[in-house]
């Protein structure tokens, strides 16, 4: 793919990104002292990650349009510096979303990310660093794989810390991970 169409498609993949949280939860407190979390929960009362590319007319640009690369750029830059939501650090949380492997032993898998929609990280440039949670099972886990949909617990800390996969704003310490199951309604 080239250069210029690698632009294109992850600008309109940012721009579909507008809107985050594919997997939900309603916030409550659980058995256990785990609060449930919605991805929204992580954000900012007030941010907005298109804040940026309001005043833009994308469709004004072509493919390797400098100017198109150059906003990309600062998009990019501006979701890496995501804030996190200064009320969470310190909190026993409960977070459903996908398993983005980055270090795995003989033992199994020992930090991953954690994202709110299939492929972010691997097929699509990162979300917000506000919408990826960096999980530190507190022993390693197995039986699991990339995408994998998962629900962690644990003490959330407003951690910023980069990765090859993306720059996480949260670091989720001595994590439990299960198994996603979709919350009794």
């Amino acid at each position: 793919m080239s250069r210029s169409s690698l632009v294109s498609r992850r600008l309109l993949l940012l721009g579909l990104l507008g809107s985050v949280g594919a997997l939900r939860a309603q916030p409550a407190s659980k058995p256990g002292g785990y609060t449930e979390l919605r991805w929204d929960d992580l954000v900012p009362k007030g941010w907005d990650p298109m804040a940026g590319m309001k005043d833009k007319n994308l469709g004004a640009l072509t493919d390797g349009d400098p100017r198109a690369m150059d906003m990309m750029s600062k998009l990019r830059e501006a979701w890496d510096n995501a804030p996190a939501e200064p009320k969470l650090d310190g909190a026993a949380i409960k977070l459903p979303g996908y398993l983005v492997p980055l270090d795995e032993t003989k033992a199994g898998i020992t930090e991953f990310l954690l994202v709110p929609y299939f492929g972010a990280c691997i097929h699509s440039p990162p979300p917000p660093a506000n919408q990826i949670v960096l999980v530190q099972p507190a022993k390693p886990i197995t039986g699991f794989q990339t995408m994998d949909t998962v629900w962690v617990s644990g003490r959330l800390r407003a951690a910023r810390q980069g990765s090859p996969m993306g720059t996480a704003a949260y670091r989720l310490e001595a994590a439990l991970v299960d198994r996603y199951q979709a919350p009794a309604r």
